[in-house]
């Protein structure tokens, strides 16, 4: 996968918070039920916190019970770029910005109709836009 390789390092820690950072570049995670998305019922379009890039739509998400913001598929089929991650002794499929590379969240295949999948997304890898009236 070839993402937007613009951004040091540096350049990242001054734009991103530290918790964005260590998720979004470290690929680390969020307490269940802490982020500030996983109870969102506005609409709107969820993007991604580093790149600004447009990942969701409100009308996809839904209520899994898990804790984080639950989409049952992207905005579209270039919004998110899926790979394997065994890490933690376990085979997932990470999210990622397909823009910049950043850690979302994973992808599950116990999602609902239409599609069965469930991208369970960090709040902090997201930066929501209201749709205005």
């Amino acid at each position: 996968m070839n993402f937007d390789k613009t951004k040091t390092d540096a350049e990242w820690r001054t734009i991103l918070s530290p918790e964005q950072y260590r998720i979004l570049r470290e690929h680390g995670t969020e307490r269940a039920f802490t982020g500030a998305y996983w109870d969102n019922h506005e609409t709107g379009e969820y993007h991604c916190a580093a790149c600004g890039a447009a990942l969701f739509s409100s009308a996809a998400k839904f209520d899994s019970g898990t804790g984080w913001p639950s989409f049952y598929q992207a905005l579209n089929a270039d919004a998110v770029a899926e790979k394997t991650d065994t890490s933690h002794g376990m085979v997932r499929v990470e999210a990622l910005c397909r823009r910049c590379g950043s850690h979302l969240g994973h992808v599950f295949n116990d999602g609902p109709a239409p599609t069965g999948m469930r991208y369970c997304i960090n709040s902090a890898s997201l930066a929501f836009q209201k749709k205005q009236d």
